[in-house]
């Protein structure tokens, strides 16, 4: 089934056109900050200012920070450090919001996300980078850069105890079996700061290896089943979905699609499908609302299964114009003329 083609108008074209680029501002300015944090006047309101920054983009389109966010840790090992930081307090902030996290927890959780690895900030970005496995003196560092990171960000004046304790214990063994509501603030923290952080850097492709897909991620963390009593786990599957968008997934069709939106069911967002079933790119993006039935979603793909180079802008906006204006629709084919992919 065939749509009305959207209107392109200028302004909506250059409202995606800054949101890409203010989260690759943002990831530059994050950049910064953990390189030279000693040299930074004043850390802990520069950190303060990119949080609400993060927070401003994220409440403009929580979809397509999904998808900007999950492109960024797939494409690129560029500054590692700074982006793996990114993703971790993107998803935290949703996550607090998800878990109705009182509003202080909340920004510890996400200052604690961004500045977890600040004590290893180069050798983060250098073990990216590196085929070999760890050296002796680089695993030293690995074990201690929790508490490196806590010593560190105590020097230029963070006073923020919570903040500091999550630092300092982020890698720590956390009860994951009682509810979180039951835990110390700095525990259910910990917590659910080392969910995302185990589950982002599986995402996030290294020279040592690639990354892995999303679905496969979580799945390494909590096992086959996403069980409702490992909470974290389970509020982030529902938050995020287990294909989120920016994730490509393989359709049952045959298709190579990426994921656009999540949609009001669970587990079954709009995708636009961008390769046939011999790998051959498709003239346009062709929408499926996986909601309606057919085509289903066969399996999640890591980055790396996937030759296609993306117009980010273009499937940001593809997406949302589905989402607001074809609710109920099979499929949506798009033209070059009124999408700019010519």
């Amino acid at each position: 089934m065939s749509a009305p083609l959207p209107s392109g108008k200028p302004h909506h074209d250059g409202e995606y056109e800054d949101l890409l680029s203010l989260w690759s501002d943002l990831e530059s300015a994050l950049s910064l900050l953990l390189s030279k944090p000693l040299l930074v006047q004043d850390f802990s309101a520069k950190i303060r200012q990119l949080d609400l920054w993060l927070q401003d983009l994220v409440a403009h389109d929580n979809d397509a920070a999904l998808y900007l966010m999950f492109q960024l840790a797939a494409t690129s090992t560029a500054g590692y450090s700074a982006s793996h930081a990114l993703v971790c307090a993107t998803l935290c902030d949703i996550m607090a919001r998800e878990l109705k996290l009182p509003a202080n927890e909340r920004d510890s959780l996400v200052r604690a996300a961004l500045t977890m690895n600040i004590g290893m900030t180069v050798l983060q970005d250098e073990l990216a980078e590196q085929r070999e496995k760890p050296t002796p003196p680089q695993k030293e560092a690995i074990q201690s850069h929790p508490l490196d990171s806590q010593a560190l960000l105590e020097r230029v004046f963070i006073n923020d105890p919570l903040w500091l304790d999550v630092v300092g214990q982020h890698h720590a063994p956390i009860a994951d079996r009682v509810p979180l509501a039951t835990q110390a603030p700095q525990d259910r923290l910990t917590r659910i700061l080392g969910t995302i952080d185990r589950y982002a850097a599986m995402i996030s492709p290294r020279k040592s290896r690639a990354g892995r897909s999303a679905t496969d991620s979580v799945r390494a963390i909590v096992g086959q089943e996403v069980e409702q009593h490992d909470e974290v786990s389970y509020v982030l599957v529902r938050a995020i979905g287990l294909c989120p968008p920016g994730t490509f997934v393989r359709l049952d069709n045959g298709d190579t699609a990426i994921v656009l939106r999540r949609s009001d069911k669970a587990n079954h967002p709009l995708v636009a499908s961008l390769l046939d079933r011999a790998g051959h790119h498709k003239p346009q993006p062709i929408l499926h609302s996986t909601a309606l039935g057919k085509p289903r979603i066969q399996s999640a793909l890591a980055r790396s299964a996937v030759t296609v180079d993306l117009h980010h802008q273009t499937m940001v906006r593809l997406g949302l114009y589905a989402a607001q204006h074809h609710t109920g629709i099979h499929h949506l084919v798009t033209t070059p003329a009124t999408l700019g992919l010519q």
